[in-house]
């Protein structure tokens, strides 16, 4: 197995490894591992909280890169048929914003990078590379959630305001903000095991109404915007949108427009694995960009892949939703 894992930067554990996947995807900020141990006499114990690392051979190249660092056991449980084996899940430590809950009074001009490392300093996770996201975000009243959520919400407002989307990314040198399609290698998706196309109108929009706040509860809330799509071709179907973010007309017609969505496509894909794709990457699939929306790496030689792939609009659409 041209894989490494390493616990509590002490045990090597690669020679117990039985199997190992990788997961993650855009609607959640961690990834996920899950692998299956031999428990031996050379297995040391383990136990939730300790630090794990996940490395291997980057698909094309040589050396090692990491996977899954810093990694953290999650969960352990132990099956015996015969033979005794370890299930362990482990994540990324961008877990910890996924599963505190906290309540924020964030005042007006600020950015999303900026709250990022201000929600990252008080859980006590260390900062990567943080782009300018450059929008500046209105005052949020932030009740009892998820860091997580709070993240997305700031993330949201940046696209719908006309930034690019970005996603938060755990790496060795800390939490990252990646913006989703900015990967610098792009993989032609070519050797294919399976490929499901769906094409659908569930969940479409051809027009979108956005108002604004009335402040009263005997009239109703005032027109901002009213921005139509593919009416003519497949019917009006509209949504509404009201958020005391959104502060002027402008602000309002860029929130509609990414809400715009004629049939959705997506494909799901089985492939030979490319261990360093990850969600949020573009690739190419018979000529078409299209965005990672979740993957999962079945490590192995050969390891496989499955992909949910997804175009640019329904990313941003998904995303700003």
């Amino acid at each position: 197995m041209s894989y490494e894992v390493v616990l509590a930067e002490k045990y090597d554990l690669t020679d117990l490894v039985e199997e190992i996947s990788i997961e993650e995807s855009l609607e959640e900020i961690a990834c996920r591992a899950s692998l299956q141990l031999a428990v031996t006499a050379n297995l040391p114990t383990v136990a939730p909280g300790q630090a794990i690392r996940i490395s291997g051979t980057p698909y094309g190249s040589t050396g090692k890169t990491d996977l899954l660092n810093p990694g953290l056991v999650w969960e352990c449980s132990s099956t015996n048929n015969g033979s005794k084996r370890l299930s362990l899940t482990a994540y990324d430590r961008t877990i910890y914003l996924a599963k505190s809950e906290d309540e924020r009074l964030l005042p007006a001009g600020q950015t999303a990078s900026q709250r990022l490392r201000a929600y990252a300093k008080d859980w006590s996770i260390p900062i990567g590379t943080l782009p300018d996201t450059r929008i500046l975000l209105a005052r949020s009243v932030k009740r009892r959630q998820s860091i997580f959520s709070m993240v997305q919400e700031d993330l949201r407002e940046t696209a719908d305001k006309g930034g690019d989307m970005y996603r938060p990314r755990m790496s060795a040198s800390g939490l990252e903000l990646v913006r989703i399609g900015g990967n610098s290698t792009i993989w032609e998706l070519e050797t294919l095991e399976e490929v499901t196309q769906l094409r659908t109108l569930e969940g479409a929009v051809t027009q979108v109404k956005v108002l604004g706040n009335s402040g009263s509860d005997k009239k109703l809330s005032p027109v901002l915007a009213l921005v139509k799509g593919e009416t003519e071709k497949y019917g009006t179907l509209q949504k509404v949108i009201q958020d005391c973010k959104i502060e002027s007309v402008a602000e309002a017609k860029e929130a509609a427009k990414n809400m715009l969505m004629g049939m959705q496509e997506t494909f799901t894909v089985t492939a030979p694995d490319i261990n360093t794709i990850r969600a949020g990457d573009k690739v190419r699939l018979n000529g078409l960009d299209l965005f990672v929306t979740s993957v999962k790496h079945r490590l192995g030689t050969p390891g496989h892949m499955e992909l949910e792939l997804a175009g640019e609009a329904k990313v941003r659409r998904d995303w700003c939703g």
